[in-house]
Formats: structure tokens, C-alpha cells, sequence
């Protein structure tokens, strides 16, 4: 690993035998308007990516439902032959529809596809990990996903999986998962205002497992908060950068993966993350999501 990573702010994680750093970056927002189609500035796509691996960051997440193909096919042109250190995460578990929707796609021969499309379109032999996406635009759904996750388990012995991990998902899920294969990460939907999973991620700290938040600036809606941005003004930060930061404080099993197709934002999002947080900063932040 270079020394860039160790500059990154919240150092570490060990995802199974694999080191990252916990400010990763996402590359959804590569994509085009609603994550389809090319980006209106290719190159300027390829250049975020090459800034990433440049600032130690060597995490990244996508999918090949992304555009779709979009950004597994610029991240390929960016970035390979990859660096020994980066580890791309990639999902399956849903497809994309003419009208930019992303229908459920978990019976065993469309996530096997899926994986096929991944290896082809990263130009990889073996996926790094793989995030079973399970629910809805809404949210985690229950019931059981023994069978999808099974066909990715039996990919994992295959070879053609390194590691396992589910993505919007019930604690119901994630429990019935690690009873098929080990998992090594969590991605659910979850930030300063969206607390629901405070129990989880404690509870997956204690056993190692990473906590990996999506839409941890909000997604599609910001996040409004007088607090955060009462907080925000005292440190002289934005909101952004303080909501980054709480994030890395609130447990060391969080990893981000912040999305942004501007190396000016991305350095931004960096810079803004290795803010020092007070007590009384943390304090008034958890309160947030708490009241």
C-alpha cells in the first residue's frame, strides 16, 4: 500500500484478506442523467478515477448496472492493468429497464449473467467481492434470498468470487447470508439523518464485517439539517465535509464511498473527511438522526 493511503482520512479496513481504505469512492455518479448512458465529459470521468488511485484511495465500488456497463467498461480504460492494491466492489442482483428503473434480477442464471458481465467488462478472472443487492427503490423487502445467495456462493467456490457481501438488506437477510457463506461487508442506505441501522453496525463491528453507508450525503435529496449546518459554520467546513467526518468517527467498520464525477469535488470530499470532530460536535450531530 503507498503512503498516500495512510494520509486518507479513517485509515483501514480489513474486508476479509483484503486491506482498503475507508474513504473509497463510488462510481455511479460516472454514468449518465439517472445512471444511464455515457457521461457528458468522458474524459473528465476517466480523470476522477485516475485521481482517485492517485490520493491512495483503494476502494472502489460500482456495478455493471451502472449506465449499465457504463462505468465497469471507464474504470477498465482508466485504471487497467490495476494497481496490486485496488480492490473494485462491484453488485448484482438487479437489471436495468428502457425506462432507467431497476427491476430484481436474482434467479440463479441472470446473477450467474451478471457475473459473466462484471469479469468481462472489468477484464477481470476474478471479482473482488460481490454485493448481492437485494429489496427495492423503497428499501430492504423481506423474505428469503437462500437461493440467490447460494448461486453466489457456489460462484465464490468456483473461483471466479474472492468475497461475499448483500446490499439493502434486513438484518433477517444479512443473518440468513452468513448462514450460506461468510460475508464481509453490509451496504445499506445510511447517514446523519437515516439512523435506522445504528444496532447493525455495532453489531458488525463487533464481528468484523464492514458497514459500507450508501447515499451517506442523502442521495437524491441533500441532507437539511439546522444542526449540521450550525456545526458546519463553527468549524468553517461545509456540511458535507462534517457529515463525511461523523461518518469515519461513528464506528471504524464504516467505509465511504462517496460518488462525484469532478477531481475537484473528490479532493474536496477527501480534504473535507479529515475534519476533527469535538465531543460536542458528535453530541450535536447524533442528535439529528435521534430525534
Amino acid at each position: 500500500m503507498s503512503a498516500l493511503s495512510l494520509s486518507l482520512p479513517g485509515g483501514t479496513w480489513a474486508l476479509g484478506d483484503m486491506t482498503v481504505t475507508r474513504f473509497g469512492y463510488g462510481a455511479m455518479q460516472l454514468a449518465g442523467p439517472g445512471v444511464m448512458g455515457p457521461p457528458a465529459d468522458r474524459d473528465g470521468a476517466l480523470a476522477v478515477l485516475r485521481e482517485a488511485v492517485d490520493l491512495g484511495i483503494t476502494h472502489i465500488d460500482t456495478s455493471d448496472a451502472y449506465g449499465p456497463r457504463i462505468t465497469n467498461q471507464l474504470i477498465r480504460e482508466a485504471l487497467h492493468p490495476y494497481p496490486e492494491t485496488l480492490r473494485i466492489v462491484t453488485k448484482v442482483g438487479a437489471r436495468r429497464d428502457e425506462q432507467g428503473g431497476w427491476p430484481p434480477a436474482r434467479r440463479p442464471d441472470q446473477l450467474r449473467r451478471q457475473v459473466e458481465e462484471n469479469l468481462e467488462s472489468l477484464g477481470l478472472e476474478t471479482l473482488d467481492l460481490v454485493n448481492l443487492r437485494l429489496g427495492d427503490a423503497a428499501g430492504p423487502q423481506a423474505g428469503s434470498i437462500a437461493e440467490a445467495f447460494e448461486t453466489l456462493a457456489g460462484l465464490q467456490r468456483q473461483g471466479v468470487i474472492r468475497h461475499l457481501g448483500v446490499s439493502n438488506a434486513t438484518a433477517e437477510q444479512i443473518a440468513e447470508a452468513r448462514s450460506i457463506a461468510p460475508i464481509v461487508c453490509v451496504q445499506n442506505m445510511y447517514n446523519l439523518a437515516h439512523r435506522h441501522d445504528d444496532e447493525l453496525i455495532d453489531r458488525l463491528a463487533a464481528e468484523g464485517i464492514a458497514y459500507v453507508p450508501f447515499f451517506p450525503l442523502g442521495g437524491f435529496s441533500p441532507l437539511q439539517s439546522s444542526t449540521l449546518s450550525a456545526v458546519a459554520a463553527r468549524l468553517e467546513a461545509t456540511p458535507m465535509s462534517v457529515a463525511l467526518a461523523w461518518l469515519l468517527h461513528r464506528s471504524p467498520n464504516i467505509l465511504l464511498i462517496p460518488g462525484t464525477s469532478s477531481v475537484a469535488h473528490l479532493r474536496e470530499n477527501v480534504a473535507g473527511a479529515r475534519l476533527s470532530l469535538s465531543d460536542e460536535d458528535l453530541a450535536e450531530l447524533d442528535g439529528i438522526g435521534r430525534g
